[in-house]
């Protein structure tokens, strides 16, 4: 029989944490220190496991890939107590580069091979680099969730913070997230029956489609971006496809968009994106891609709508 609660603390909990996770039915992380180069492993839960977070959830410094947080299972929830938040501690890290080379930086949050289950009130501070990987999941509510790296901004120190990227996954919901960043909001590289919706984001590339192609799994269909926010961000929407390679992207709607302060494009289309600008090719097909209500401004020197197919 299952304990009711476990409670996990300081350095030693992660540990503990990790080799008790299916005694238990709602365990609780308080103030967790999680030693360097190590994972939160929090795979494998019985279904129906609670996990709350409280206090400060700090994590060592290590130059390691990551993930620092690896979630799976089925009709898992993951919350926080009030005031509570998960410290990436990014600026230890941040050096301009992201994933593109100087300090290896660790993925923060893995939320792989979870099904009807949901995340939510999370607040996430400072992400060393790329935020949650979602894959492989199929019914994953994603509920009022903040990312706040916004002070990767000074000295453009943070990079490839993405907030979500989203891969192989079914029926996947993000509702009232709220990314302060320097890449990609939103990222679907493959997967169906997407919502992204009452969001806010900041600082970073936009909400996108991709880049699609050149992947195992190369197929997107019916996603909606609806109801959101782009501030001060390089792009607004985008969908991005890999030339010379194969795929489907169909029945993209973003509705009811608002941006201001875009930097470079309000509305890009591009079906070179792997480094093959001007050389297009349409072997990712894009069909059924509807814009309604989707207004806003960029600035001075940009673009308001960019179209490069195949």
């Amino acid at each position: 029989k299952r304990a009711t609660t476990c409670t996990f603390s300081g350095s030693a909990g992660a540990a503990s944490a990790s080799k008790s996770k299916t005694s238990c039915a709602t365990i609780v992380l308080s103030a967790l220190a999680v030693p360097s180069g190590t994972t939160l492993d929090l795979t494998g839960l019985n279904k129906g496991t609670k996990v709350i977070f409280e206090g400060v959830t700090t994590f060592g410094y290590e130059q390691w890939s990551g993930p620092l947080v690896s979630v799976s299972g089925t009709d898992i929830t993951v919350t926080q107590s009030g005031g509570a938040y998960l410290d990436g501690r990014g600026a230890l890290w941040w050096d301009g580069k992201g994933g593109n080379g100087g300090k290896t930086k660790p993925k923060f949050f893995s939320a792989h091979d979870l099904i009807s289950s949901t995340i939510e009130n999370i607040y996430i501070l400072n992400p060393p680099v790329q935020v949650f990987s979602i894959d492989s999941a199929n019914g994953l509510a994603i509920n009022n969730v903040t990312i706040n790296g916004s002070a990767g901004d000074a000295g453009s120190l943070g990079h490839n913070t993405d907030g979500f990227d989203i891969g192989s996954s079914t029926n996947v919901t993000i509702t009232g997230a709220k990314v302060y960043n320097q890449d990609d909001c939103v990222a679907i590289n493959s997967g169906k029956d997407i919502t992204f919706s009452g969001g806010i984001c900041s600082g970073g590339h936009g909400l996108s489609v991709g880049s699609v192609g050149g992947r195992s799994d190369n197929v997107v269909n019916t996603v909606t971006f609806q109801n959101s926010q782009i501030k001060s961000s390089q792009n607004g929407v985008r969908i991005k496809t890999s030339s010379g390679d194969t795929g489907t992207v169909t029945g993209v709607t973003y509705s009811g968009i608002t941006m201001s302060g875009i930097t470079d494009y309000g509305i890009v289309v591009s079906q070179s994106y792997n480094g093959k600008a001007g050389h297009p090719t349409n072997g990712v097909s894009i069909t059924k891609f509807i814009l309604e209500k989707v207004t806003g401004t960029v600035e001075s020197g940009a673009t308001n709508i960019y179209i490069e197919c195949g």
